[in-house]
């Protein structure tokens, strides 16, 4: 009962702004003006940024930003404001800075029996109507992402909604159109622009509870025929997406492209996830996205981006990406993040999509006043998952639910207002030249040298300034008594400071100079194309679990990594043998990161010198995605000419999987 009356107060506010005569909880009046054309560039303009064009990018490229929270936000009292610091519609903003298509999430039943949300945005059929509806007032259109899920659905999660539970496939294929034309219809039905949906969302592994590829594409078959017999009713071109990630794994892409085309998948265009952070370089997605255009005659496109203006936590909640995640190239920063936008939006032309979507701009902190932030998130919905969300998914919401996590992502500041980096969009075409050129990141620098090698300081510093067409260096002064310091006769690490001036500010610098001895391992990171310096040995009856993975997101460093998973048991060693050139004290170490592993899982670096004496480390627990462990071992005593073999050893049983990386024998 008490679910049926939060729908009906849904329905009820959907209406009353479908009518225009009302404001939202927040206060803010949501009357779009009818036929807003917004204003776009016609040749290059002056900014806060610099942009660099894209040259040929067509009008109709697709600038795109998934807005799924926006509904519970503004219930939260968020309030939005122009870049003049006017408070204004957000969806009128995101007009005004050249974005032409909104990209909304729907779930089947984001609710518990009680009425209560899961959070997220309680992201249903009516919330995507009433976005949809604004956004067309302002002449955007809108891409429909169904998860087929109660709640968040990615790679590692694809849960069965509630009411499809217990369904045998044919069923559930029923239910999945029967759901996605009666939703689809409330949307059309609101007045939205409806140009894309995506059947099913980053559904590399599952979709619906479903993991196996036959059955997973029966339902993306019956999504898709429902998707076309809609679009056929109203008389619409509706595209139909697929939506996939990793990326940066050019094989796993081709493999699940050929196997919706073996299963004859009906539908228009491969999406992919890219975030700069986790899945590779843009020459690598440029490749992919022309590789499934050439290959498979399908159009592409990127339907998630984003990247961090700030490391600041605006609602004490956490982050998903820190500083410890910053590029190089895009020093965290508004003009960092304007730039990451820029060159994916290159990328994706280049590799000839339809455009990019931006994932979730407006996502920021709700206000503390008024009532505490926890209890916004916990009765709107606005934070990342509500405690509601525990019966559904116990395994992660109802451990970690709490609010927003992408605040320092948004296109938005903490307090609401438009960020500079907004509207690069609308500068794709014809680019922008800053007011200011400053520095944004003076880059670091890194000096390695074996014991005895002459230590020589630069004279200047790289710099990144806000224009990206400028490369000037600064002269540096470094610490005369921090220099004198380093000793070249002796392994270690110094940290030496400097200055450089420019105009009339000090920038503080820092060079680190690592005097260390030669990795004696061949191949130590495995970005060799030969990597038979390695051998794989599994244990008598196992079989080897293992390959060389190139993926950026799951390696230390470079892209590729030795990589291991089985369904079954696995029990082997992963080793490298050579012979010492020198007597003295060695150490050894390597990096590793994995999962699914069980209390029974032995995995430890080990080393043996002339077959005899042995080193080994306490065993790694190995316990999560990119969470590094770093197993040393130092004092391995070795005589000139003896044979030392690094290896590591893994026990475990199936199911489980790793990336080791980075391995070094070195003479301490």
């Amino acid at each position: 009962m008490k679910k049926t009356v939060a729908r009906v107060i849904i329905c009820a506010l959907l209406a009353g702004c479908l009518a225009g005569c009302g404001a939202t909880d927040a206060g803010v009046s949501q009357n779009a003006e009818s036929s807003y054309v917004p204003q776009m560039p016609t040749d290059t303009e002056t900014s806060d940024i610099y942009v660099t064009k894209i040259d040929g990018i067509p009008d109709d490229f697709i600038r795109g930003m998934d807005v799924s929270s926006l509904l519970v936000e503004e219930q939260s009292g968020v309030r939005f404001y122009d870049r003049n610091g006017k408070e204004t519609d957000p969806l009128k903003a995101l007009a005004d800075a050249g974005i032409n298509c909104v990209r909304i999430r729907v779930w089947n039943d984001p609710y518990d029996a009680d009425g209560n949300g899961y959070g997220g945005g309680n992201c249903t059929a009516e919330t995507a109507a009433e976005i949809g509806s604004r956004a067309a007032a302002y002449g955007m259109k809108t891409c429909v992402d169904f998860h087929y899920s109660d709640f968040w659905a990615d790679p590692n999660k694809q849960m069965c909604p509630k009411a499809w539970t217990g369904m045998n496939i044919e069923d559930k294929a029923q239910a999945l159109y029967d759901y996605t034309v009666d939703s689809l219809k409330t949307i059309l039905d609101a007045g939205a622009e409806v140009s894309m949906v995506q059947i099913g969302n980053e559904t590399n592994h599952g979709m619906a509870g479903e993991a196996k590829v036959k059955e997973m594409t029966t339902l993306m078959k019956k999504g898709s025929e429902a998707v076309r017999a809609v679009a056929s009713e109203y008389g619409r071109d509706i595209s139909v997406v697929v939506h996939f990630t990793t990326v940066d794994d050019p094989d796993e892409i081709r493999n699940l492209a050929y196997k919706l085309a073996s299963n004859r998948v009906d539908y228009d265009v491969f999406g992919v996830s890219y975030y700069p952070y986790w899945h590779g370089t843009l020459t690598n997605l440029v490749d992919v996205l022309k590789n499934l255009a050439e290959s498979y005659d399908k159009k592409t496109c990127i339907m998630e981006t984003s990247y961090m203006y700030t490391t600041d936590d605006g609602d004490g909640s956490g982050n998903s990406v820190s500083g410890s995640d910053e590029l190089e190239e895009y020093p965290v920063s508004v003009q960092g993040q304007a730039n990451a936008i820029r060159d994916v939006c290159a990328a994706a032309y280049e590799g000839g999509a339809m455009g990019v979507f931006y994932w979730e701009g407006a996502w920021i902190p709700v206000p503390a006043d008024g009532g505490s932030r926890a209890d916004k998130w916990e009765k709107y919905g606005s934070g990342w998952a509500s405690s509601y969300a525990t019966e559904y998914d116990p395994d992660d919401a109802g451990k970690y639910y709490g609010g927003c996590s992408w605040e320092n992502q948004a296109l938005f500041d903490f307090e609401g207002k438009a960020l500079p980096s907004l509207d690069t969009f609308k500068y794709l075409k014809y680019g922008a030249v800053g007011l200011n050129n400053e520095i944004i990141k003076v880059q670091g620098i890194e000096i390695k040298a074996a014991p005895g090698d002459e230590i020589i300081l630069p004279d200047s510093v790289e710099c990144l300034w806000s224009d990206p067409a400028c490369h000037d260096g600064l002269s540096v002064t470094w610490d005369k008594a921090e220099v004198a310091a380093i000793d070249n006769g002796v392994t270690g690490t110094y940290y030496i400071h400097g200055s450089a001036e420019t105009g009339d500010t000090t920038l503080s610098v820092e060079a680190v100079v690592i005097v260390s001895n030669e990795n004696l391992l061949a191949d130590p990171s495995f970005e060799n194309e030969d990597h038979s310096a390695w051998t794989v040995t599994p244990a008598d009856g196992k079989p080897d679990p293992s390959d060389y993975q190139q993926k950026a997101a799951d390696a230390h460093s470079g892209e590729v990594a030795f990589h291991f998973w089985s369904e079954s048991d696995m029990e082997f060693n992963l080793e490298q043998t050579l012979t010492a050139e020198k007597t003295g004290l060695y150490s050894a170490e390597a990096w590793m990161q994995g999962g699914d592993f069980d209390d029974d899982a032995v995995v430890y670096l080990y080393v043996i010198v002339a077959d005899a004496d042995g080193y080994e480390t306490d065993p790694v627990i190995l316990d999560g995605w990119v969470n590094w462990k770093n197993p040393k071992i130092e004092g391995i005593e070795v005589e000139a000419d003896e044979t030392v073999t690094v290896g590591a050893y893994v026990k475990c049983a199936g199911g489980a999987w790793a990336t080791f990386d980075d391995f070094s024998l070195n003479l301490q």
